[in-house]
């Protein structure tokens, strides 16, 4: 199998990239290096810049690399962004996936996985989250995730497309400090980035119906995401009209205010954090049921919380050294 990793200059795309050929398979990134950085992909592994949206270079990069599989990884992903423009993210999100599934289906390719998200669920008031819960997201990302999920199973049951759609939780750490995530839109770089400038990490609403107050959250290594994507790219591979959907989570919750105290106690710093009010649409809690996964893939996490925020601190110290302790 030769697979086409689109957005795999990113964060989260070049772990997979790293990943898939450690495992033997071969790799090209597709990426529009609008967040993706080519650094962070393996020598001798092929990047094509291109947007999902360009039919014309698809359809040159599917033939030229002789693509059988795709891993769709590129797309806009903050939430609050989402909300100021929602057309911005159809189009990307939504419109670009379409494109990319119609040069597929005319180059025969036959797997694809589609890079899904747990805001598809939006608030579920339950215990632990499975794949059937219903879906209500909550924001136009989650919309668009959601539509791509529907839009990938569409065509994979008319044109044969072996397909996965892998829901990923709260995503934090790192490989390597060469592949640590530069953006600072989940608590993790965000809680590194208050405390590197002395400022106290925030807490939106310690008023929930939760064991410490605070919001209860599934972590899961971006290590451990990668293998998730060899596993299921591999069966999709070798099981023809292949339709799965999975959590990819741990399983186990951690609050807000025991992720924050573990970032102080890894990087040497104390400084309490401050309460705020709650932010409107969060959940008091969004822990993954991980039974499906294991089932079908025989798949389950390898990292803990501390192995998450150790290398995801080893990542931040390589980019703002100011931040280490002595």
């Amino acid at each position: 199998m030769t697979w086409l990793i689109t957005g795999g200059a990113g964060y989260i795309g070049a772990h997979v990239v790293r990943a898939m050929i450690e495992a033997g398979e071969q790799a090209v990134v597709f990426d529009d290096l609008s967040s993706g950085i080519t650094e962070r992909v393996p020598a001798g592994v092929p990047v094509v810049r291109g947007s999902v949206l360009d039919r014309p270079k698809l359809d040159r990069t599917l033939a030229e690399h002789g693509i059988t599989g795709v891993v769709h990884l590129a797309a806009h992903k903050q939430v609050g962004e989402s909300v100021e423009q929602p057309l911005r993210y159809y189009h990307e999100n939504v419109e670009g996936l379409r494109v990319l599934l119609e040069a597929v289906v005319e180059a025969g390719v036959s797997s694809f996985v589609f890079s899904s998200s747990a805001a598809v669920y939006g608030m579920p008031d339950v215990d632990l989250v499975t794949e059937d819960t219903p879906c209500a997201p909550m924001n136009p990302y989650g919309e668009t995730k959601l539509a791509g999920e529907w839009l990938v199973r569409a065509v994979g049951r008319t044109h044969g497309l072996s397909t996965a759609c892998l829901r990923y939780f709260n995503v934090a750490g790192a490989a390597t400090p060469e592949l640590a995530d530069t953006g600072v839109f989940n608590i993790v770089p965000m809680v590194f980035e208050r405390l590197t400038r002395g400022e106290p990490p925030r807490i939106f609403g310690a008023d929930y119906p939760t064991p410490d107050g605070t919001c209860v959250r599934d972590y899961i290594h971006v290590a451990d995401l990668a293998d998730a994507h060899v596993v299921a790219a591999r069966k999709l591979a070798t099981a023809p009209g292949t339709d799965l959907t999975v959590n990819i989570g741990r399983g186990e919750g951690v609050s807000v205010r025991a992720m924050i105290d573990l970032i102080n106690e890894v990087t040497g710093y104390d400084i309490a954090p401050q309460v705020d009010p709650r932010r409107p649409g969060d959940p008091a809690r969004v822990v993954a049921s991980a039974d499906r996964i294991s089932a079908e893939l025989d798949w389950k996490s390898r990292h803990d919380v501390r192995a998450m925020v150790t290398s995801a601190w080893e990542g931040w110290v390589r980019l703002h050294p100011e931040a280490a302790r002595d």
